[in-house]
């Protein structure tokens, strides 16, 4: 819903575009918005203007940020309205409304991506922090308000779907919570090597060391400085989540971390450069050492990463994909069925492939008993796949799409190696290599 209420930019500016390139463009606004309430919530936690500005750089320029940023997840919706909640429960005018705002924005943030739940005890302090004793016990009422009554609005509505139960048939709203929060295969231990987890945080620790080292140990001093715990304490929590050992850890977790690392690591040097004894201009020749004993260090590291970032054509092989779908004779797409990861699903809609029973997203073939009783005969049914590397990934552990690459030949590939796109023709006429 958040990204068809900015799917007007892509539109207006380069309608012909790939579905999911126009996509990274409608995710610039969301991307503006989270760098402008970073700049908001350091102010509201005292940095100075040069500070926070500091910190919005940090956190813009951040190679992380940079690759991240511009991929169109929930993630990044989930930290803006995070961010919305802080900046109102900070808010110096102290008015209830607020305070209710800052529940309701919270609540967002949680249905766009349900783990960002864990920062609600920051959230708390952080209004403890920010509301007046007198009338502290309406500010929290008026917070739990906003965010019961928004966070029920999507149980709510699964209800009225016949949705919200587990049951035969159907999907559903707890039975995906239940497989989000802990039906997952496990990442592994971040510190044993070979794991998955261990692999996406030395990735992490490749692209930036240095705002995640840094931000890392600035949480930890930075929980003396009452004005800067809220910051820290979110730092640490998230930090938590993402070291324990056994759980899922997908690639984007890091962007939930990324303006609290900033916020945080800039605030402790301004506190550092504050305690920094006589007149003023010592202090102002301190931080501007320290900015650019910073630039020395980080800049040119930051400076290959980001300019790798924006000058490498990654997407060279979605867009021949897409393509392909758009253009190559195939019969009466109407009445094919072809299997997609979620990149390039909509442009398998857009090629005249009807969706949900006729451009199937993966996951669905074997989770969604309302596609499932669609095909009676199982993979024979489908006709092409769309064979990306995430799909290719998910093969092992889902059945219907391992017997489809067990019946498949290619018929166009694009790119090479494990980066590769393969369209593959399902031969439904034989069965030599068994359904498994």
């Amino acid at each position: 819903m958040q990204l068809a209420a900015v799917s007007w930019l892509p539109s207006w500016l380069q309608p012909d575009l790939p579905t999911f390139v126009q996509g990274r463009i409608a995710m610039l606004p969301v991307a503006a918005a989270s760098c402008l309430l970073t700049y908001v919530v350091g102010r509201r936690i005292g940095l100075a203007r040069p500070t926070a500005a500091a910190a919005v750089l940090l956190y813009a320029l951040s190679p992380l940020a940079v690759v991240l940023h511009r991929q169109i997840y929930l993630d990044n919706f989930a930290v803006l309205w995070v961010l919305a909640a802080f900046a109102f429960a900070l808010s110096p005018r102290r008015h209830l409304w607020h305070h209710v705002a800052a529940g309701m924005a919270f609540a967002l943030a949680v249905l766009s991506k349900e783990t960002v739940a864990v920062l609600l005890p920051v959230l708390l302090m952080t209004l403890w922090q920010g509301s007046h004793p007198s009338t502290r016990k309406f500010s929290f009422a008026g917070l739990g308000f906003g965010f019961v009554l928004t966070g029920l609005s999507y149980p709510l509505y699964a209800l009225l779907k016949g949705e919200l139960l587990p049951g035969t048939g159907h999907v559903s709203l707890l039975g995906t919570l239940k497989f989000q929060l802990g039906g997952r295969e496990g990442s592994g231990s971040p510190f044993a090597a070979g794991t998955d987890a261990h692999r996406l945080f030395v990735d992490w620790l490749d692209r930036d060391p240095y705002l995640l080292v840094g931000g890392a140990a600035a949480a930890v001093l930075a929980l003396t400085v009452r004005r800067l715990r809220p910051v820290a304490l979110a730092v640490l929590l998230l930090a938590l989540v993402a070291l324990r050992p056994g759980g899922y850890l997908p690639q984007m977790y890091v962007v939930q971390v990324l303006p609290f690392l900033a916020l945080t690591l800039a605030g402790l040097a301004q506190a550092a450069v504050a305690r920094l004894p006589g007149r003023p201009y010592v202090r102002i020749a301190a931080a501007s050492a320290a900015a650019a004993a910073a630039m020395a260090l980080a800049g040119p590291h930051w400076y290959d990463e980001d300019r790798s970032a924006v000058t490498a054509d990654n997407n060279l092989v979605y867009r021949d994909a897409s393509r392909w779908l758009r253009q190559t004779p195939v019969g009466d797409r109407d009445k094919l069925r072809i299997v997609t990861d979620g990149v390039l699903w909509l442009d398998a809609v857009d090629a005249g492939y009807r969706p949900g029973t006729g451009a199937i997203w993966h996951y669905k073939l074997d989770q969604d008993p309302a596609v499932t009783k669609t095909l009676p005969h199982g993979w024979k049914d489908i006709n092409y796949v769309v064979s990306t590397p995430a799909l290719r990934g998910e093969r092992e552990h889902l059945p219907m799409l391992r017997a489809l690459f067990n019946h498949s030949s290619p018929v166009a590939t694009f790119g090479e190696g494990d980066g590769r796109i393969d369209i593959l023709r399902i031969d439904s006429s034989n069965s030599s290599r068994g359904d498994s």
